[in-house]
This record gives C-alpha cells, structure tokens and sequence, in this order.
C-alpha cells in the first residue's frame, strides 16, 4: 500500500517513480515529435541514443538510492518513450491523479499499474475526458496549486498546448480549500527557444521561500511579477532564454536543502551553493533534447 502525500515540490522525497529509458525504440519521424526541441534534433542528426539516456538516468537512481528514496520504474512497453513520468499523473495533498494527455501516450499510465494499484481507491482520482492536464503544469505549494495552461481559441493548433481551463478549474473543485493560480503560458510548435511547454520549463519553487523563473515563458507580464512578488525579487534565479532552452527550470528537489540538478548548468549550480544548498550534478543534456529534465522524468509520491 502507498499512501500518497504530496504538498509542496520540496518537502523531503521518500517514494518516487522515476521513469526508463529501456526501449526507447527508434528516432521518431519528424511527425511522431511532440515538441520543437524534439524535431530540430531529429532534423540535425543529434537525436539522443537510448544508451546514453539509461546512463543519465541512472545517475539519478544512483542519487535516490543514496538518500533512501524508494524508487518505483514503469513496466517497459517495448519501443516506447517512458522518459517523462511526470506527465502522466501527478499527487496533491493524499490523491493521485491520472492526467489526460496526448492520445498516443495512454499507455504510458498503463505501465505504471503496479503503482496506481497500491493507491488506496479513494484516493484514485481520473479527471473527466475534457480536462486535459499534464503533471509538468501542476505544482503544489502549500496553500496553493500553481498551474500552467493555454487558453488561446487557437489551443487546438498547438501540440505544445497540453493543460486547459477545463482541467484548472476541476483540480480547483477537486481542493476547494486551496488557491489555484493559473499561468498563461507562452506556446510554439516551432521556436523551442519561444515555447514553454510545461509550467516548470520557466518556473520551478525551491527551497522554502526561493524559485527559479523565465520571464518570456510567462504570455501575460503581471502574471510574472505576482511570481516575482510572491517569492520576491531577492530569492529568484532568473534564467535567460538559452538557460531556459537547455532546461534549467527543470531541476528536483529531493529535500528542501538538497536540488538535483544537470552537470552543465554552471552558473544555476553555483547559485544553489551560494543559497547553501546541496547540488547533487547528474549528467542529463541527452535527455533535454527531448524538451525533458529532470523533473519531467519524476512522479512524486511521498514527501515527508
């Protein structure tokens, strides 16, 4: 039995799915791709080779494993990307919830069953078919569920455009005593440098009071500076467009003092130290050329 806690992205981590790169299969065409990042790698030759993302992402195991984190993998389906475990459920407060994401990843929840059916019943929660939402929008931080989505008329045309109002506004009555924030967030099938695809590809809490942040991922300004405001100007990194493009939001907190982070984020890595935490480095730049890191492959389940 697990019993899912979850309310906030720092508290310390005791049980994780984390998800594979066994059998990843072959480089995807041009139309399987779901992002910009994907298809300009694809286009370039530089796609990631699965060897080299079994070796990263069993760094991070390595890590879990040597701060006690119970660690549950995805059933590998063969020939199928498992990478992104976060988008396909995600726990607030003591409830797991199944996301409704792209059609052609439904099997991706099926591969985790072993997990799903540990979860007490009640605790089960699948949102209704209209709510589209993938765990990468959602972040719970105490009192309140941070959420990006995309509510253009134009939703529809963008494969980037992954969690909408339909969704916030159910995770909101889902939690009646939380406030749910929603972010507009900037879409691109085509620039990845101008897509945000996910909330925490420009936004990420750490810590107790501090965050990480891109500007230009944010469509509307104010809702930028009510980030900028809440965490204050003094506790917020602020990443640049390149940082964003090689995913530097996307790091994991395993505890309020301890963040994984990617080898080569030099300049966030030695903030973090100057902040006192510790920055545990892993090797990851193959996994980010598919618009992923590292908290895009972790499902949290317990936090203490």
């Amino acid at each position: 039995m697990i019993k899912p806690n979850i309310k906030n992205e720092t508290a310390r981590l005791r049980a994780v799915v984390l998800g594979t790169a066994e059998s990843v299969g072959p480089v995807p065409t041009l139309e399987e791709a779901y992002d910009p990042k994907s298809i300009e790698h694809i286009k370039a030759g530089t796609y990631p080779v699965e060897k080299d993302m079994v070796k990263e992402m069993e760094a991070v195991a390595q890590v879990f494993e040597k701060y006690d984190v119970v660690v549950y993998r995805p059933k590998v389906i063969k020939d199928y990307n498992q990478i992104f475990s976060r988008d396909i459920a995600f726990v607030i407060e003591n409830k797991f919830i199944r996301a409704n994401i792209l059609p052609d990843r439904d099997r991706e929840i099926e591969a985790i069953e072993h997990v799903w059916s540990q979860i007490p019943e009640e605790q089960r929660i699948t949102l209704p078919e209209e709510c589209h939402v993938e765990g990468g929008d959602v972040m719970p931080w105490n009192d309140y569920i941070f959420i990006g989505t995309y509510s253009g008329d134009d939703y529809p045309d963008f494969i980037t455009a992954r969690t909408n109002m339909d969704a916030v506004i159910a995770i909101q009555e889902l939690f009646p005593n939380k406030t749910v924030k929603a972010f507009e967030l900037r879409k691109s099938n085509t620039d990845p440098k101008e897509n945000a695809l996910h909330l925490d590809c420009c936004f990420q809490p750490i810590g107790k009071d501090k965050a990480i942040l891109h500007k230009n991922g944010f469509l509307i300004e104010s809702e930028y500076q009510w980030l900028l405001d809440f965490f204050g100007k003094e506790n917020v990194f602020e990443i640049t467009k390149d940082e964003m493009y090689n995913m530097n939001s996307n790091v994991f907190s395993i505890a309020e003092d301890v963040i994984i982070s990617e080898r080569n984020f030099t300049r966030l890595n030695t903030w973090l130290r100057e902040q006192g935490f510790t920055v545990e480095e892993v090797p990851y730049a193959e996994i980010a050329k598919q618009e992923g890191l590292l908290r895009c492959s972790t499902l949290p389940l317990v936090r203490d």
